[in-house]
């Protein structure tokens, strides 16, 4: 796939880690791939520790040119100097959060498998639209995006889509050409050497 035209990778952080060890493991991975964009999605609600969570991660992202955003913890973005926030709600709050937080700030919004939701995100003024699981996962009630709404998606809508949700090389291979992000976690997390894994995922795309 040529170079312009291969899809950027956007990594997302496992809802829970280990402070000492996580930013090291994140910085080999920027590293070692070019990353576009890392997401803070951490599932603790204890405000001190997503904090420093974020104040570390924000360091390791930064000094790399590489931008990082929050899960839905709004009043963060801010505060603690990120660049962004990603909503697991759909289009609902993208419009005031545009107001909120200005031009400048990265919103992106979780529209699951729903085409119109994601088409509203967009018209709000999302910088991006996500859209997930694209692969087989026990969790949620099943549902899958299907390769169609992509397809559609690449051809009508300017606004940037990610692809995300239990990816393999597979995956990468059929929905590369029509997706301009590829939303990456737990796939590579599980792996013992990360960079290793995201290396053989991203394998198709050559």
């Amino acid at each position: 796939m040529a170079e312009a035209d291969r899809p950027q990778l956007y990594l997302v952080t496992p809802p829970e880690f280990d402070l000492d060890i996580f930013p090291d493991r994140l910085a080999a991975v920027l590293d070692a791939e070019e990353v576009a964009c890392v997401r803070l999605a951490l599932a603790s609600r204890d405000e001190d520790r997503v904090a420093r969570a974020a104040d570390a991660l924000r360091e390791v992202a930064h000094a790399r040119d590489v931008a990082l955003v929050i899960e839905n913890h709004v009043l963060l973005v801010e505060r603690l100097g990120l660049d962004g926030v990603h909503l697991t709600d759909g289009s609902r709050n993208v419009r005031k959060l545009r107001k909120d937080l200005g031009d400048d700030a990265i919103i992106g919004a979780f529209c699951g498998t729903t085409r119109h939701e994601g088409i509203s995100a967009a018209e709000a003024g999302a910088d991006y639209v996500s859209f997930g699981p694209v692969g087989e996962t026990p969790l949620g009630d099943g549902s899958r995006v299907d390769l169609d709404l992509f397809q559609w998606w690449s051809e009508m809508i300017e606004v940037p889509v990610v692809a995300e949700g239990a990816l393999t090389a597979e995956l990468v291979a059929q929905f590369g050409p029509v997706t301009d992000f590829f939303g990456v976690g737990e796939e590579i997390w599980k792996a013992p050497d990360a960079a290793a894994a995201l290396k053989a995922l991203l394998a198709p795309l050559g």
